[in-house]
């Protein structure tokens, strides 16, 4: 008859992941890439409002406010935990349509084209990442 063995320490790698505050710093590392550009945009305001013309986003102050709104907003829900379907869904949709407006590669020349292309190719991963988060939040 086989036994089974137990230990009271357990595994480390379980016993971290399965932590409050591991949770909390995944998803402020997740999201630090949009509640950092929200605060610039708010803190900066004229800034955002500045880099919204620059990609031909009409009415640029109207852009810039949502844009605050979504980042700060979508981070908040998924850093608190709170809907954080609909956080991760808003920052996913949000990084999707910045490729087609923004990093745009297939329009630029060398050696643009390459860099935007790597940048867009890093936003669908970032969409892969808040897909799961959605996915394990259910």
């Amino acid at each position: 008859m086989a036994t089974t063995q137990t230990t009271t320490f357990g595994n480390p790698i379980e016993i971290l992941t399965g932590t409050t505050w591991f949770g909390y710093l995944a998803r402020i590392v997740l999201t630090f890439g949009f509640w950092g550009s929200g605060l610039s945009k708010l803190i900066d305001f004229q800034g955002g409002v500045a880099e919204m013309t620059h990609f031909g986003l009409e009415p640029a102050v109207a852009f810039n406010i949502a844009t605050i709104i979504t980042q700060l907003g979508g981070s908040a829900l998924v850093i608190l935990n709170r809907w954080t379907w609909l956080g991760a869904g808003a920052l996913g949709v949000f990084t999707a349509l910045t490729i087609p407006l923004v990093h745009h590669f297939w329009t630029m020349e060398e050696p643009f084209r390459t860099m935007e292309f790597h940048v867009a190719m890093e936003h669908i991963t970032v969409i892969g990442g808040l897909m799961v988060v959605a996915w394990k939040s259910r």
